[in-house]
């Protein structure tokens, strides 16, 4: 059958008001369009439902079964239509979040307090992990969205770049590159290099850029965490390559960071599953991180900051 839930909703109103014209003003329809809406009703399901007279309206014994299953039907619809609408305005839950270990340590921290101060009812549980592992953990569903290092191709999630960055040398005060103001890629040829592994999204750009200015760099160390970087360089083992978003420099280190020209990025990059919807609480904690990327851009541009 071929009817709708208007139709039916108008049906309801006029037996329980007996009345087309006071039907109509309850569900705001004219009289006309009440009476041609129950005519389509009756037309679709091929049996009268209704006895009209100009005094009033008159239940037929087939309106009189539709109406009495049909109106506990539509209360129960509407109720369930509201507890969805209700659950789709609902900030609460627990949201899984998982981010590479440079965004875990530069960027979640502020995504964490503001998301506890916007959305205190939401626990939001972060999982520093490698890239790779990030991705598999978004596929399998064990997290609701990820934060990665892009840019990033693939077929099966959906990705959204919230910021990005340049990478930058990495060097101490007494190297020869420290009294340059901006260095040149070229400056790097034959340099000893300390670089994060595989496991960071950032070695492949990094590679993919020292090959595109045709640097020949010795790789003397690759090490799992970014944090290795520093006293690695500080012991004089080699120069690094890293993004902007691992500054500041430690508390006390004697490093110094430079720009590189010409300037190549990364992405920073939001990625979930392609053809699902967020829940609603984990859809605001994806923009409470888009939110603070934006913030981290803007401070960055009024101070001239890396």
């Amino acid at each position: 059958m071929n009817y709708t839930l208007r139709q039916l909703k108008v049906f309801v109103a006029v037996s329980r008001e007996r009345s087309f014209s006071q039907a109509g003003q309850r569900i705001g329809l004219s009289q006309s369009a009440v009476s041609h809406s129950i005519k389509e009703l009756e037309s679709e399901m091929g049996i009268r439902l209704l006895d009209r007279t100009t005094r009033e309206v008159l239940l037929t014994e087939a309106g009189e079964q539709l109406a009495s299953r049909l109106d506990p039907l539509l209360d129960e619809l509407n109720t369930t239509l509201l507890d969805v609408r209700s659950y789709g305005r609902q900030r609460s839950g627990t949201v899984r979040v998982a981010a590479s270990q440079t965004i875990s340590a530069h960027l979640m921290p502020q995504c964490l307090a503001a998301g506890q101060r916007h959305y205190p009812d939401i626990t939001i549980r972060l999982s520093d992990r490698p890239q790779q592992w990030v991705l598999q953990s978004v596929r399998n569903a064990e997290v609701d969205f990820g934060i990665i290092i892009g840019p990033l191709y693939v077929d099966d999630l959906k990705t959204e770049a919230i910021l990005d960055e340049p990478f930058l040398l990495l060097c101490r005060q007494d190297d020869p590159l420290a009294q340059q103001m901006v260095v040149e890629w070229q400056m790097l040829n034959q340099r000893a290099l300390v670089l994060q592994d595989y496991a960071s999204g950032s070695r492949i750009l990094i590679d993919k850029a020292l090959q595109q200015q045709q640097i020949e760099a010795q790789i003397v160390q690759a090490i799992g965490h970014p944090a290795t970087l520093y006293p690695m360089v500080e012991a004089g083992i080699g120069i690094s390559i890293l993004p902007a978003l691992a500054l500041p420099l430690p508390q006390g280190s004697t490093l110094l960071v430079r720009r590189i020209t010409p300037e190549i990025n990364r992405s920073v990059m939001l990625v979930r599953r392609k053809n699902r919807s967020l829940t609603p609480a984990a859809g605001a904690v994806w923009e409470e991180v888009r939110q603070q990327a934006q913030l981290l851009t803007q401070r960055r541009t009024e101070t001239r900051s890396f």
